[in-house]
């Protein structure tokens, strides 16, 4: 039982934007484009895959490219090898997600943020009592995978794990962040920030439920467009600050080129994997190698 709380417990903590929450329909007809790019160098090539982080079984074959793409790659990275548990200090994590005996959530937040969070995680069955020490971030990830599970979504069949187990004892792994980085980024962030972040989060869930279609269809299709105009409708309503965007996007995108061009230096072929929404728009990870000169397909 410990064994797969702690396995939960890793899965949440790519749970950093709402594209994590997609679930797609069966494979693309083979005339349609994936959300899969092609970059290449003299001196390398990586296939670079938008993830969706939870996701059916019962949608996988994925399409047939992709699956190439991968097998033709001698190096799997992924945001944080989920796998890898050992990696957590869980007396830390305890520490960074849990306020201390004598505080609570009801301190540090406003009224109307914590009602909102009260009536949410009510309407999933858990009294506000048995959540409260949680801190702001903590919370966040917590109610984005409850909602994600509600909706018949499983972190066990997210893409990241799919490619993971295929890769294990065949290809080598590595982390374009980890599963720490990612813990100190959002425990790091202010009382402020955490709140803004829970508000985002709980704004997110209804609109994962009232427009997980128009999601689907776009990172089916390669929808680039469709899926950023329905990131741009997230982001302007749910209020985020440039600075809580900054660190929780972008500052990530130009960390994760950086990886990306070291894995193009190396002669082999990488496959990585990111969350979806780290691909489009102006400053996304597509944009910023085109940018520095690679040539970069949509397959």
């Amino acid at each position: 039982m410990r064994g797969r709380a702690v396995r939960f417990l890793s899965v949440l903590f790519v749970l950093l934007i709402l594209t994590q929450s997609l679930s797609v329909p069966n494979a693309a007809s083979r005339d349609q484009k994936n959300f899969l790019w092609k970059v290449t160098t003299k001196t390398g090539t990586v296939y670079l895959l938008g993830s969706l982080h939870f996701f059916r079984s019962e949608d996988y074959p994925l399409d047939k490219g992709i699956e190439d793409a991968f097998e033709r790659s001698g190096v799997l990275a992924v945001e944080a090898d989920v796998n890898d548990i050992t990696q957590i200090d869980i007396s830390q994590l305890v520490e960074s997600a849990l306020y201390p005996d004598n505080d609570n959530l009801e301190r540090h937040i406003s009224r109307e943020t914590y009602e909102l969070t009260r009536r949410e995680f009510e309407g999933l069955g858990f009294p506000i009592e048995l959540v409260k020490r949680q801190r702001p971030w903590f919370l966040a990830l917590t109610v984005s995978a409850l909602e994600l599970v509600k909706l018949g979504l499983d972190p066990n069949s997210g893409i990241d794990m799919h490619f993971l187990s295929k890769a294990k004892g065949r290809k080598r792994i590595v982390e374009l962040e980890s599963l720490d980085y990612q813990i100190r980024l959002l425990s790091g962030f202010s009382d402020s920030e955490q709140e803004q972040f829970l508000l985002y989060t709980l704004n997110d869930t209804n609109a994962v439920r009232e427009e997980t279609d128009a999601l689907v269809r776009a990172w089916k299709n390669g929808d680039v467009k469709g899926l950023e105009s329905v990131l741009a409708k997230y982001a302007g309503r749910n209020g985020l600050t440039s600075s809580v965007y900054d660190k929780l996007i972008y500052q990530r995108n130009r960390n994760m080129v950086t990886k990306i061009e070291d894995y193009l230096k190396t002669g082999e072929t990488s496959f990585v994997v990111v969350g979806a929404g780290h691909l489009v728009g102006d400053r996304g990870i597509v944009e910023l190698l085109k940018r520095k000169g690679y040539h970069v397909e949509q397959l």
